[in-house]
């Protein structure tokens, strides 16, 4: 029998990762295995060196690892897969891109729930609804998990299985490691583990002045480190806060830190040193907790808040129990136990009866009995959804030349070949670009250096805005400006940036700065007279509107502009040409996509109709031979005329992407989804030269089609267009795997048919 393991595993410090190597020893322990291995996630921009049982690394945030993996496990001969699941591992948002593996898997999954939310967000839900789906087996810690999964997530009961938290079988005799430790004469209080504020360490701290009178031999040690989602968005704020509780209350002599993460070992010999062990947690909801599970396992008296698991656990006389943030109830419980030895003993003697059930040794073989009855069963048939964009086929996500082009004025416009051409300067349009990829960069992915970047395109933004609310375009790598007042285009493009920022700023200075350079630029929007402007500024507002959809102002600036746009349908409509002008120019696809973003927010059925009129018009001359030929911009299209072959430009392609997204967004018709990898796949070599425009080397992507070939120089505005499109298929991709309605969708398409 061979098994494949999916998890976090050490040297990577995380509960979890402990959990699936003393999972993996137990089961080798338990079942005859010829080979087992282990599927490891790396986190964030961290690299670990694994043991040998490790054979695959999945880089946390990068989506193509795990389709990746799922190749990996299918081919390794793998009879079953055990994935161990909590949202905060995976990548993605909420963990989604773990879906797509787990559908490619031929194999039976297991899959062990460490969170099961109460109250989910819908993306939560969809995401364990669907996971849950695709099990052979459900394996979870205690009975509140079953509730929450058969009730909440609607699974079946017989496809949820309890099995308890191991722990492993450790134990050090208490007086020696007492003098060990030079404990001899204290009583020491514990809690360890991950450090974060919903661990209640303070109460415990305020609990103790009260407790040391009567007691005040009484040590209280805190053994872990920060957790390292807590200090890479906070730093060490909690532990300072705690340090100087210590210091206000005069407890330096009695509280101790340890900021260390270590072995099990060791971790149990403190275990075996302490008299009380106490988890403080502020709220309920903790589902399970491998800390408390520990000092059980090593037969220690615990005091808990009533958490979930807790209250579980300790319930029959194993524990005893207070109130969330309650310390004066704390110190009163501390007291009396430590008055009455007896009683304190037998707690020990309980926790240590119970610690004897939940030894590794005893969960191995529960899961070994789990693993025979599934294999020993015909699989049940596993609907696989459709695979419609494969991340497979794109190249690792980079922003390397958009570092390359980017300086601490802004991105510069030009370049020759890979290497930045100062001599162009800078321009808005671009820096707007940028700042839009950048947002979806850290949106989707947490990328640190798209978040390092915004600033300087958002401060370049603001730079150019002039007292009247326009925008100057051009700068010179010098730093003078170029032109009083830019163009339209760069205007609209701003504005689309700026809306977007105001609908998914990473932090609030920059919704503030993006709100300023939004609203004072607003009273220039009835002033547009090109179409593109008015569809790029349509965008925007329809972005700024979904955040903040009570602004009725602004709800009617987007119906004028949106008038304005139909007008232009409506005076160069004919049955055979259903277009905004009397020819097909540049950034085509904008024109439907900023109709289909405004329809969505006026909900006007005109405007859908229009807008998939005219996107199905551009797909009927763009869209043929299962790939995009986009309208050349050398002598575009002239109704009645001949369509240009030449200089076609990588804008064009991200417009096409756009909206086809959009509008799967807006139909549910998965057939969008088709035509946006299909227009993606432009930029990879799906073209009319056959050749790619994405240089693998430089990470950037080339300017266009020329008749000669391609334009090799490879400036911002096409390395940006290939990275909104590159962002937008993986969204894309998410979106699709995330809906747990997703087989019925054809059911709701909305059609021509059904507007008309």
């Amino acid at each position: 029998m061979k098994l494949a393991y999916i998890g976090t595993y050490p040297p990577r410090e995380c509960g979890i990762g402990t959990f699936t190597q003393n999972l993996v020893h137990s089961i080798n322990r338990s079942i005859n295995i010829s080979e087992g291995f282990v599927v490891a996630l790396n986190d964030y921009e961290h690299s670990y060196i694994f043991p040998k049982e490790v054979k695959l690394i999945i880089q946390q945030e990068q989506q193509t690892d795990y389709l990746e993996a799922a190749n990996f496990i299918n081919l390794s001969g793998a009879d079953l897969c055990i994935m161990e699941h909590e949202f905060g591992i995976y990548g993605g948002q909420n963990g989604v891109y773990i879906l797509p593996l787990l559908h490619r898997l031929k194999i039976p999954l297991i899959v062990t729930l460490h969170t099961i939310l109460e109250s989910p967000s819908y993306n939560e839900k969809a995401i364990l609804k669907e996971i849950c789906k695709m099990a052979s087996k459900i394996v979870v810690m205690s009975n509140k998990a079953i509730e929450f999964l058969v009730n909440v997530y609607h699974v079946p009961n017989e496809k949820i299985a309890i099995i308890e938290h191991g722990v492993p079988d450790i134990h050090f005799n208490p007086i020696k490691t007492k003098k060990e430790f030079k404990f001899e004469h204290k009583k020491v209080l514990l809690t360890f583990g991950f450090i974060g504020r919903n661990k209640g360490i303070e109460t415990v701290i305020k609990a103790l002045p009260e407790a040391i009178k009567e007691h005040p031999e009484i040590l209280y040690i805190v053994l872990g480190k920060t957790h390292p989602n807590v200090l890479r968005h906070s730093g060490e704020e909690y532990r300072s806060y705690l340090q100087l509780l210590v210091k206000s209350l005069n407890l330096n002599n009695h509280v101790m830190f340890l900021n260390e993460y270590i072995d099990q070992k060791e971790l149990f010999k403190y275990l075996s040193a302490c008299d009380i062990y106490i988890t403080p947690y502020i709220n309920e909801a903790q589902i399970t907790s491998g800390t408390l599970s520990y000092a059980m396992g090593a037969g220690c008296a615990i005091i808990s808040t009533p958490y979930w698991h807790a209250k579980e656990m300790l319930e029959e006389g194993k524990g005893v129990l207070f109130e969330f943030k309650n310390f004066e109830q704390l110190s009163e419980i501390l007291i009396d136990l430590l008055d009455q030895p007896n009683i304190l003993n037998d707690y020990q003697k309980k926790a240590n009866q119970y610690g004897k059930k939940i030894s590794w040794l005893k969960i191995g073989d529960k899961y070994a009995t789990l693993i025979k009855n599934i294999l020993n069963k015909k699989p049940p048939t596993i609907l696989k959804k459709e695979t419609i964009v494969d991340p497979l086929l794109l190249p690792p996500f980079s922003l390397a030349h958009i570092k390359r082009l980017t300086d601490d004025t802004g991105i510069i416009q030009h370049a020759k070949f890979g290497i930045p051409n100062l001599k162009e300067g800078y321009c808005l349009d671009d820096n707007a670009r940028a700042l839009l990829m950048v947002l979806m960069a850290y949106k989707q992915q947490k990328n640190t250096t798209a978040l390092e970047l915004m600033p300087i395109y958002l401060s370049y933004i603001h730079y150019m805005q002039n007292k009247d609310g326009s925008f100057k375009n051009f700068l010179s790598f010098n730093r003078n400006f170029l032109d009083e007042v830019g163009s339209e285009d760069s205007f609209g493009r701003t504005i689309w940036a700026l809306g977007y920022l105001l609908g998914n700023a990473p932090n609030d200075a920059y919704y503030q700065t993006g709100k300023l350079v939004f609203f004072d630029a607003a009273p220039n929007f009835e002033k547009l007279q090109s179409i593109r402007s008015i569809a790029n500024t349509m965008i925007g507002i329809s972005y700024y509107l979904k955040a903040n959809p009570s602004d009725d102002e602004m709800t009617e600036r987007l119906r004028n502009l949106a008038g304005k746009l139909v007008k232009h349908y409506e005076q160069n409509y004919s049955p055979d040409w259903k277009w905004f002008e009397s020819l097909l120019a540049y950034d085509n696809g904008i024109l439907p996509l900023a109709l289909l973003h405004s329809a969505q927010i006026l909900n006007d059925s005109k405007l859908t109709l229009i807008a998939i009129e005219t996107m199905n018009f551009l797909t009927e001359h763009t869209l043929k031979d299962d790939y995009l030929s986009i309208i050349g911009n050398k002598e575009w299209y002239i109704k009645d005329g001949e369509r240009s072959m030449f200089a076609q430009q990588p804008i064009d392609a991200l417009a096409m992407v756009l909206m086809y997204h959009q509008a799967y967004l807006f139909t549910n018709n998965k057939e969008y989804l088709n035509k946006l990898f299909t227009s993606f796949m432009w930029f990879l070599g799906e073209n009319d030269l056959r050749m790619s425009l994405y240089d693998f080397e430089t990470k950037g992507c080339c300017d266009g089609f020329e008749d000669y070939g391609v334009n090799r120089n490879q400036g911002a505005e096409s390395s940006l267009a290939y990275l909104i499109s590159h962002l937008t298929v993986l969204q894309a991709y998410e979106e699709f795997y995330k809906s747990d309605e997703i087989k019925n969708l054809e059911d709701k398409e909305v059609t021509l048919n059904d507007l008309k």
